[in-house]
């Protein structure tokens, strides 16, 4: 009896600390249900519970429950108005507002894991016993202070990338800005999985974080961008053939240059990609993707396209492989890459 008046204790106190966490993040009071949030935006609630889902929230919420704000209000209208300008394709309202949930998704899910760390330090650095109240309060109190300097942050980076990607994009020749000739690479760590059963989490962590920074800085530096990680592997486009074969090269100097990576295996392939809200598809990615996984530890595999580009240039030998027999692919020619 004791314990289940005690669970409905915690219940009520952890609602407590959610309302109040949800009221500061969330910038104003709850206060519209779903038809009414349609109303006040003045879109059609078919619509706006297309674009709700899309963001990456649940629909089976109760229909009489008030959980929107007039922030809702203002983003219900702002996505729309974009369309109703034309400056979004009606066709693609609803992908390009998933493309935005996905990747803050991603964001404030360490940006949560921050600022629940923070907290929790501050509250158990006092001396009295910890209670909801002071976790409610001091949950406020950072989000009061650290939510207008992080949205600062990720205005002035957003900027900064889209300033830095408009010469490539507005330069480009072709009318179908979404399908571009790039080279495709990926990098990944040679004995990942046997890493990862030796390892305790913050060890993990350690290693995951200089891959990370390691293989961004030496794209980055080299004219790439890197498309996304995706555990012990990097996706990453770059335009220029030979900035490609650089990256791919540095990649295998840095990994060889320190203890703390495992070797790497790198694959290249150049042709058409679709482009699609920072992702990229093909055959490209297919072929940049199998050559990875058939290269050895410490190599460079690049496929017949790109090799076609690199054989005039004397800062590279190309050496012809044995046409690998790979998934998808019964005759895919490979060539192993050096300075």
């Amino acid at each position: 009896m004791a314990d289940r008046a005690n669970e409905r204790r915690q219940a009520r106190e952890f609602r407590m600390i959610q309302s109040e966490v949800e009221r500061n993040l969330l910038g104003g009071e709850i206060k519209y249900t779903r038809e009414q949030v349609a109303e006040v935006s003045g879109v059609p609630l078919d619509r706006a519970q297309r674009l709700w889902v899309a963001m990456g929230f649940a629909r089976d919420t109760n229909p009489d429950e008030p959980m929107f704000t007039d922030a809702d209000v203002a983003a219900l209208q702002t996505i729309t108005s974009l369309v109703d300008r034309g400056i979004i394709d009606p066709q693609l309202e609803v992908s390009v507002t998933r493309a935005l949930g996905q990747s803050f998704s991603r964001l404030a899910e360490w940006q949560l894991g921050l600022l629940n760390s923070h907290i929790v330090d501050r509250v158990h650095a006092q001396d009295h016993p910890v209670d909801p109240t002071a976790v409610a309060a001091e949950a406020a109190l950072v989000a009061e202070q650290m939510l207008p300097a992080l949205e600062k942050l990720q205005s002035y980076v957003w900027r900064r990338h889209l300033a830095s990607n408009a010469a490539r994009f507005l330069d480009s020749r072709s009318e179908n800005v979404d399908r571009r000739i790039l080279v495709i690479g990926f990098a990944d760590m040679v004995g990942y999985t046997s890493l990862t059963r030796r390892l305790d989490i913050a060890e993990l962590t350690e290693l995951l974080e200089f891959f990370e920074s390691t293989v961004t800085n030496v794209i980055s530096q080299n004219h790439g961008w890197v498309i996304k990680n995706v555990g012990d592997e990097v996706l990453f486009a770059v335009e220029d053939p030979l900035d490609a074969a650089r990256i791919a090269l540095a990649l295998q100097d840095a990994a060889q240059s320190t203890e703390e990576l495992p070797n790497l295996r790198v694959g290249l392939a150049r042709g058409e990609v679709l482009v699609r809200f920072g992702d990229v598809y093909g055959s490209v990615v297919n072929i940049a993707a199998r050559l990875t996984g058939s290269a050895r530890p410490g190599t460079v595999l690049v496929d017949a396209n790109l090799a076609g580009a690199l054989q005039t240039v004397g800062e590279f030998h190309l050496r012809s492989l044995r046409a690998l027999r790979v998934r998808g692919y019964s005759h895919l020619e490979a060539y192993a890459l050096r300075r």
